[in-house]
């Protein structure tokens, strides 16, 4: 059931540009290591830390598999590092099948710090499963959480305690599998009957407060078919258990540059989100005012538990007519948040998989709640040996989205994708604070 339905894109049209204060920079990071294969081809990555030291990546990967000769292509790989992010497993199937597995997502438990569960579809119906360990990844109970037989995609995981949360669409319709056991069985909701005012929509961020309360971010693409309409970004909230929903329009971009590389709607608008130790909550999305423009990069803030919001502020240095996409954001303690994204900057992308291309994945952070922020720092520093990757950047993005999260230290860690082009083949990289 929707409680409410605030449309809020008009309003929020003229978002103002957020000088940089007096926040200390960030730490230095270290030169980002190649994950995953060393021919790749490994897509979209995921990321998460443990309190004990643990860091755990999963990604979809193309191709053959020594370690499981059967598995299809592609399937979810794990990587876990016992030692912050210092070395690395050798990557493995988290659940061996011959049916192909796309949109692995993983997350610690943050009520425990120590429980992982992870997510995939799986099978040409794109069916939902979600994965549970409690030793350190070392075996995996598998579930299935919902029997649509659909073609569902785009899932988003969001755990705290017993609850977990599985959200994901089928066309014009978005659901939600809720479980309050830790996975052992599992309910569908509907937070909307319909999207089709909203648009199709694909889920792009999902958080649980210490209070209960989820929330999940959709960016709904009106006209999907070609795509050509405008893009709605919105938050379904619930305070009884995924029982009642809240919707909450936060923004409308327009329709985004086509890549002209194959992806569907692969530059277009989408909002992360996450809340910190005090659960404020904190959106950070991509968007634009007039069709074909470049994106920009947009934050606001809620202190009411998403009731209303601060005027969304550009964050991003990059000189306008940059394209700004795949927003990421963690938070932790009291105001303590950290961004990343990738922009053009160094390199104008005009489509078509363009060879003068320079994509590079920055980070920035605020120890006030976005009021100041830090200078801006280039992850995705040159590794020689791969032919996509310069000095000034790389090629091209590999993925729809890359992640970021904080370990038990406070250290800040990320994992990204890049390669030649949008069909790859293409690599899964990573890097920590020192």
């Amino acid at each position: 059931m929707v409680s409410s339905l605030r449309l809020r894109g008009a309003a929020l049209a003229a978002a103002a540009i957020l000088l940089v204060g007096a926040a200390a920079p960030p730490s230095a990071f270290r030169a980002p290591l190649r994950l995953g294969f060393p021919a790749g081809d490994d897509w979209e990555p995921a990321i998460a830390a443990d309190r004990a030291g643990h860091m755990y990546v999963l990604y979809s990967h193309y191709g053959n598999d020594p370690a499981c000769p059967g598995c299809a292509s592609p399937h979810s790989e794990l990587q876990v590092s016992g030692d912050g992010g210092a070395t690395w497993s050798t990557p493995r199937p988290i659940a061996p099948s011959r049916q192909r597995q796309d949109d692995p997502q993983i997350v610690v438990d943050p009520a425990d710090g120590r429980t992982v569960y992870a997510a995939f579809m799986q099978g040409n119906k794109a069916s939902q499963y979600v994965a549970r360990s409690t030793d350190f990844g070392r075996t995996w109970r598998v579930v299935l959480t919902e029997h649509l037989e659909r073609g569902t995609d785009k899932e988003i995981l969001a755990v705290r305690g017993k609850d977990v949360y599985l959200a994901y669409h089928a066309g014009y319709h978005i659901f939600v599998s809720a479980s309050h056991d830790g996975g052992r069985t599992w309910t569908v909701r509907q937070p909307l009957e319909s999207t089709r005012e909203l648009g199709e929509s694909l889920g792009s961020g999902g958080t649980v407060d210490s209070e209960g309360r989820v929330y999940f971010a959709w960016n709904g693409v009106e006209r999907p078919a070609r795509p050509k309409g405008p893009i709605n970004l919105y938050l379904t909230t619930s305070a009884r258990g995924g029982r009642s929903w809240r919707t909450s329009v936060i923004d409308v971009s327009q329709i985004a540059r086509d890549c002209r590389c194959g992806g569907w709607d692969y530059w277009g608008a989408q909002m992360a989100l996450v809340v910190d130790g005090r659960d404020n909550v904190y959106l950070l999305w991509n968007a634009n005012r007039r069709p074909g423009a470049p994106q920009r990069l947009y934050f606001a803030r809620s202190t009411n538990h998403g009731v209303s919001w601060t005027r969304p502020v550009d964050v991003s240095p990059a000189p306008y007519g940059a394209n700004n996409v795949f927003p990421a954001i963690v938070a932790t303690g009291n105001g303590d948040v950290r961004i990343g994204w990738m922009d053009d900057r160094r390199g104008h992308d005009a489509g078509g998989n363009d060879p003068t291309a320079r994509w590079n994945t920055f980070t920035r952070s605020s120890k006030d709640g976005g009021r100041t922020w830090s200078t801006d720092q280039r992850l995705s520093t040159f590794v020689p040996g791969y032919a996509y990757l310069f000095n000034t950047g790389f090629l091209q993005p590999y993925g729809d989205y890359f992640e970021m999260e904080i370990d038990g230290t406070g250290r800040t860690h990320a994992i990204w994708g890049a390669g030649n082009s949008y069909a790859g083949p293409g690599n899964v990289w990573y890097t920590r604070s020192r």
